[in-house]
């Protein structure tokens, strides 16, 4: 059961093009934004479409798959867990951000072009 403690599984779009950078120490991240969708009907029985966004950051390998494989609009399964972290902006202000990191990632469908 440890196993299952801070886990997240996502199937998704990529909302842009995944931002890939690297780091001083020659390590590849890349960082992603995922939606999600939900379909329900609402107590007026009209169909309802929910959007979920989702930060996600992978590292090494997985951010190298990302780069040369996933587009804005690529669908994608992840697998990772939920980091918590905080930073101080350029104005002093303290902000709090929680994102997956990305343990597993698997391509679905076939690579699509950006229109971007």
């Amino acid at each position: 059961m440890n196993a299952l403690q801070n886990k997240v599984q996502l199937i998704g779009n990529l909302g842009n093009n995944p931002d890939v950078r690297n780091t001083e120490s020659g390590k590849k991240m890349a960082r992603v934004s995922i939606a999600t969708n939900e379909s329900y009907r609402n107590a007026k029985g009209e169909n309802v479409k929910e959007t979920q966004w989702h930060n996600a950051v992978a590292w090494g390998k997985n951010a190298e798959i990302i780069e040369k494989y996933l587009t804005k609009g690529s669908q994608v399964a992840i697998e990772g867990k939920l980091v918590n972290r905080n930073y101080v902006d350029k104005d002093g202000v303290k902000k709090y951000i929680t994102e997956i990191q990305i343990n597993e990632v698997l391509l679905l469908g076939s690579k699509q072009t950006s229109t971007n």
